[in-house]
């Protein structure tokens, strides 16, 4: 493979502000969707493609039905930036979960799965084509470029939409979420490609939730602070579901905290997730948690009598679970911890996936 930007390559990346009232104005910005999956950067050289991910480790042996529709789609010789999605059974919104199990390290495994639940390709950016480097270049034509490199593209292989319309943006970003997209990116339209730096824009919705705190997992640097908090919603039949984690706390208050839970400490017999007491390094209060990601990572945990209340910020979910770390917000000493239900969340009204596909055509 010989190109004019060779793998591997770390992604450009966005930094978040608060609402698209947080982008800079009259900077000249391109708004796009912001996909929920596998940031990806497809390196193709006549036969030859190299599927990069975030952390520069070639993906290519999971998605062979990615490598056979990028060699169809795409220029012989290019370099394009973009995200690897999945779409789940009913066609209408992404599926993280199911695309994190695509890592696979069995090639029988990745083979039918590649069959079962194909992955596609959504492309934002290019950074070469053909004999010209185009990382120095501004993005608007970067995107003019790749508009034309993917007029004739089919699925699985797509172009993001992208538009300079503020109040279209913002429309979309109240629409895509139904589809399971988790914001908007804005990109200065004079920017060069900048690898790893967090030159662009990102806008995640923002939501609060009170939670039950219903365990913890200590902090690698000892015994005696807390590294993060695991949070449950009551189901509509009485059990405890876990949600999600929050984790970002100063030193001091992950000590704290420890001290703060010690009477609240119980053992599996007489907690909601009773089920999850296993060996040491394997508990976890989440039934699907092996994600190939955090290989060999010790998921035990503490378990706590769900009396504790905590209010926290999140920006989606993902089936019945927050889709990111949630972020502390502050105690509800004065909330009932059975009120903590499903019902209080905020439901995205659903949106048709393959029109935000098809809004990207040229």
């Amino acid at each position: 493979m010989q190109l004019p930007v060779m793998p591997p390559v770390s992604p450009m990346l966005a930094k978040s502000v608060s609402g698209l009232g947080g982008v800079p104005e009259g900077s000249g910005l391109s708004y796009e969707p912001k996909w929920d999956g596998f940031r990806s950067i497809i390196f193709r050289d006549g036969d030859d493609l190299e599927i990069g991910s975030r952390n520069e480790k070639p993906m290519t042996r999971y998605f062979p039905e990615l490598v056979v529709a990028l060699k169809e789609n795409l220029p012989p010789r290019c370099v394009v930036d973009g995200e690897i999605i999945l779409v789940d059974a009913s066609g209408q919104r992404l599926d993280f979960d199911a695309l994190q199990q695509r890592i696979h390290p069995a090639a029988s495994r990745v083979k039918l799965l590649s069959e079962q639940t194909p992955a596609k390709f959504v492309a934002f950016d290019l950074l070469a084509l053909g004999e010209e480097d185009f990382t120095g270049r501004p993005f608007a034509e970067r995107r003019a470029a790749l508009e034309t490199a993917l007029a004739g593209s089919k699925a699985p292989v797509h172009l993001t939409a992208a538009t300079e319309d503020k109040a279209l943006a913002e429309q979309w970003f109240q629409q895509f979420e139904g589809a399971g997209l988790d914001g908007i990116v804005a990109k200065p339209l004079t920017g060069t490609y900048q690898p790893d730096k967090r030159v662009m824009f990102k806008i995640k919705h923002e939501r609060t939730a009170d939670c039950v705190v219903a365990g913890y997992r200590l902090h690698k640097s000892g015994p005696d602070a807390i590294g993060s908090l695991l949070l449950g919603l009551y189901k509509d039949d009485g059990g405890l579901a876990s949600v999600g984690v929050i984790g970002a706390f100063p030193m001091k208050r992950r000590q704290e905290l420890f001290e703060q839970l010690q009477p609240l400490v119980t053992d599996f017999e007489d907690h909601p997730w009773a089920w999850a007491k296993q060996a040491d390094g394997e508990r976890t209060p989440r039934n699907a948690e092996g994600s190939r990601w955090s290989a060999g990572k010790d998921l035990s945990f503490v378990p706590l009598k769900p009396e504790l209340v905590v209010e926290v910020r999140y920006d989606h979910m993902e089936g019945e679970r927050f889709r990111h770390t949630a972020q502390f917000s502050r105690w509800r000493p004065d909330r009932d911890p059975e009120s903590c239900t499903y019902a209080q969340l905020e439901e995205p009204v659903n949106f048709d996936l393959a029109s935000v596909l098809e809004t990207g055509r040229p």
